[in-house]
């Protein structure tokens, strides 16, 4: 305690977490793992797509904390990564929270970034950056999801600072860049705000083929209590879901994963 400023110096969390795969005489396998702080990672056993599973276990993000993720795929390399659990941005006394995301693909690699739900909680302030670096041949699926407070608990948000930047390069050059600016004004705002909705995702596909993908997609973008639409060039696939609680969005974005994913189950610490 600083008895002359009668100021309070609170701990902060920070955590890093590296995963590196590669191909060993064709089968996969991890070349680096670095974690420190309250980042971890988890390597489950599974069949199909080797996982990597990422956890904060500080158990959410305030304000001044630091959290940042890498996946680095090598040439040929297929694999999917998520996080154990929702992300929780809880209210923020000063400053923001920052999470940056970096994942790497290999040539003829493909990567699935499929993070659980981030939770905002009323008074949050979070600044996320993700990147996604492809090379020749490679491609990737990417889904974000974001939720406002717990419906189920009785929670409202009225203030609220987001800024997520996410872009996709091939070549060095930018094929896809999403920034979004969320504040106080654009919860309740309609047009270009939020209109009252509580809960809403973006999904990106990145293939060769992805158009092929576009009509089956849209025939099950029905789901109860959202509002959805998908759009589709040359080797890219976009997907927007709005919905009005994290429930009926989750039940949303899995239908559309199965039909991007061709029908394989997703990741076993998704609880659907």
């Amino acid at each position: 305690m600083n008895a002359a400023a009668g100021i309070q110096m609170m701990q902060r969390s920070r955590g890093n977490a590296q995963v590196a795969l590669g191909l060993d005489a064709g089968v996969t396998r991890l070349l680096g793992l670095r974690q420190e702080g309250s980042a971890k990672v988890i390597l489950p056993h599974v069949s199909g797509l080797p996982e990597v599973v990422f956890l904060n276990t500080s158990g959410g993000l305030t304000g001044g904390d630091a959290l940042s993720y890498s996946v680095d795929l090598g040439a040929g390399v297929r694999s999917v990564a998520t996080t154990q659990t929702a992300e929780r941005a809880y209210r923020a006394g000063s400053g923001a929270a920052r999470v940056r995301v970096d994942l790497s693909v290999g040539d003829g690699g493909f990567l699935e970034w499929l993070p659980q739900e981030t939770i905002l909680f009323d008074g949050s302030a979070l600044d996320r950056c993700t990147y996604i670096r492809l090379g020749e041949g490679a491609g990737c699926l990417i889904s974000e999801m974001v939720v406002l407070g717990r419906h189920a608990m009785g929670e409202t948000v009225s203030r609220v600072q987001l800024r997520d930047w996410r872009q996709i390069s091939q070549h060095g050059q930018p094929i896809w860049v999403e920034p979004l600016k969320l504040n106080d004004k654009s919860l309740t705002t309609g047009g270009a705000g939020l209109a009252g909705i509580r809960a809403f995702a973006s999904l990106c596909l990145v293939t060769k083929n992805a158009k092929d993908l576009l009509e089956p997609l849209r025939r099950v973008l029905d789901e109860p209590n959202t509002t959805a639409g998908a759009s589709a060039v040359d080797g890219r696939l976009m997907v927007r879901v709005h919905a009005a609680e994290g429930w009926y969005l989750r039940r949303q974005v899995a239908r559309c994963l199965d039909v991007l994913r061709q029908g394989r189950p997703l990741p076993r610490v998704w609880q659907i």
